[in-house]
C-alpha cells in the first residue's frame, strides 16, 4: 500500500519501473507464494485485498481507511471466494483483477503529473510489451514450438547449446537455446520464438545465456534463479516440478 511519497514515480519510465516493480510481486504471490497467499486468504477474516509493492513483493492486507485512498485500491474482497471455486479459477480471477489493478495505478501517476497524449501512449505501449499477470498465470503467451510436448524426441533439443543429448537425459537441465549445428535460417527463426519465452514466474524473456528449467508437469519454463535451481542441482534432478505444481499436489 504505497502512497504519493517523496518517491513517487513522476516520468514515464519511473512509472514504469514502480510497475514493473508490482507487477513482479503479484506473481510472486500467484506462482512460486501461491502456498503462502491461499493461506493468508482465508475468508473468516476481514475484506482483503493483494497488494503488488515497487519492490517486487506482495502482501494481503486490509484496504486503506482514508477516503478517498491516496492510490487506487485492489479488488476488496479476494478471501470470501477462496473456498467457493476451484482454486485454478480463483487465481485467475484474482490475476485479472490484479491486472486491472495495476493498469489504474500505472495511468493515476499519469493523470497526477499530468502526462501529456505521447506520454500516456509511451507508457502504455511499454506496459503492453510485458505479458499481464493473466497471461502468465494461465500460460496463455507465445511459447517456442516445441513446448507442445514434454517427450517429443523431433523436437530441437534445447540444452546448452550442444548436439543432442541421449533420449533419457533429464528435461531438467535442457536450455532454450539452440544446437550449434543447426541451419542458419532455422536459426533466426528459432531466435524470434525463444523471444517470446516467459518465465512462469517473474514473467519476463528469455535472455541469452541464462539458465532455465521447464517443469515436467505444466510444462512452463524458469529462470534458475527464480526457483533456486543452478545448473549443478538440476543435473541430479530426474523430474522437476515447479513450486505451483508441488504445492497444488500437496493440497490435493
Amino acid at each position: 500500500m504505497e502512497g504519493l511519497s517523496l518517491s513517487t514515480p513522476r516520468t514515464v519510465e519511473e512509472v514504469f519501473n514502480d510497475f514493473k516493480g508490482r507487477r513482479i510481486g503479484l506473481i510472486k504471490a500467484l506462482t512460486i507464494d501461491v502456498d503462502k497467499f491461499y493461506q493468508q486468504c482465508d475468508p473468516e477474516k476481514e475484506n482483503l485485498c493483494l497488494y503488488g509493492l515497487p519492490t517486487e513483493t506482495w502482501e494481503v492486507n486490509l484496504p486503506v481507511e482514508e477516503v478517498p485512498p491516496e492510490l487506487p485500491e485492489p479488488a476488496l474482497g479476494i478471501n470470501f471466494a477462496r473456498d467457493g471455486m476451484q482454486e485454478k479459477d480463483w487465481l485467475s480471477l484474482v490475476a485479472v483483477h490484479s491486472d486491472s489493478w495495476l493498469l489504474s495505478v500505472a495511468f493515476y501517476f499519469g493523470a497526477r503529473f499530468g502526462f501529456n497524449k505521447n506520454e500516456r501512449k509511451k507508457l502504455f505501449q511499454m506496459i503492453n510489451d510485458l505479458p499481464s499477470v493473466f497471461e502468465v498465470l494461465t500460460g496463455n503467451v507465445k511459447q517456442p514450438k516445441d513446448h507442445s510436448g514434454p517427450h517429443n524426441s523431433s523436437s530441437k533439443n534445447k540444452s546448452s547449446g550442444k548436439p543432442r543429448q541421449p533420449e533419457n537425459h533429464s528435461k531438467a537441465v535442457k536450455m532454450p537455446i539452440l544446437p550449434m549445428e543447426e541451419e542458419s535460417g532455422d536459426e533466426e527463426e528459432e531466435d524470434d520464438e525463444q523471444a517470446g519465452t516467459l518465465c512462469g514466474a517473474c514473467g519476463d524473456n528469455y535472455a541469452q545465456d541464462e539458465f532455465w528449467i521447464c517443469c515436467d508437469v505444466c510444462e512452463k519454463w524458469f529462470h534458475g534463479k527464480c526457483v533456486k535451481i543452478t545448473p549443478a542441482k538440476a543435473e541430479h534432478i530426474k523430474q522437476y516440478k515447479c513450486p505451483g505444481c508441488s504445492t497444488k499436489r500437496s493440497r490435493v
